[in-house]
């Protein structure tokens, strides 16, 4: 773990892996909740995260630095479901690097329990975890200039459902009309990180 200050009030906390971003960030949320941190927001990404609003980055990163930190807690909370439709130009493409039918792919996909490691790309849009390494799969070697909105789809070891239209090099495996991005909800995006999602297949929709 390796701490790098930011301005005057933040630090950058590097680790080794995905996994590690995930359980870093719940141990900090978990010691702000208790009242033994405090900071104005805690931002995971990959393989980093953010503590902005610092009074004393410097013991803060020398704390961290020396910490142990405890694996990511077991899932707790609602699950929000995501009905799709498993309909996605490249479904078959995606089924055939996995070596089954897209019909079992995308119950594959259906069966998993995601969590959202970390936001970004554009506001509403979660880099979801949750299928085994075996299911990464490569960005498209030529992007799309357009994906439509409610775009389901991967891309290495991440889904992600696009919240409006935008160029893209993921996967399309499927789409949805859930609204990911509402500024007039609070909180305005629908997935935030360490939310747990399942998408919930459509009927004739692929889905066995």
């Amino acid at each position: 773990m390796r701490a790098l200050p930011v301005g005057e009030d933040a630090l950058l906390v590097e680790v080794a892996s995905g996994e590690d971003a995930q359980a870093l960030h719940a141990e900090l949320l978990r010691r702000r909740a208790e009242g033994s941190l405090s900071v104005r927001e805690i931002v995971p990404a990959a393989r980093t995260v953010l503590l902005d609003g610092l009074a004393d980055p410097a013991r803060w990163a020398a704390e961290l630095t020396g910490a142990t930190v405890p694996p990511t807690p077991a899932r707790t909370g609602a699950v929000i479901e995501l009905p799709v439709r498993y309909d996605g130009p490249d479904l078959a493409e995606v089924a055939a690097h996995w070596g089954v039918s897209a019909q079992e792919a995308a119950r594959v996909h259906a069966a998993t329990e995601f969590r959202v490691a970390f936001c970004g790309f554009a506001p509403g849009f979660g880099y979801l975890t949750g299928l085994p390494p075996r299911y990464d799969v490569p960005r498209r070697a030529t992007p799309r200039t357009t994906v439509p909105a409610g775009s389901v789809a991967l891309a290495g070891p991440y889904t992600g459902v696009y919240p409006r239209s935008s160029p893209g090099g993921w996967q399309l495996i499927g789409t949805t009309r859930a609204v990911l991005w509402d500024h007039t909800r609070v909180p305005a995006a629908l997935l935030t990180p360490g939310t747990r999602v399942r998408f919930v297949a459509a009927e004739g929709a692929g889905a066995a």
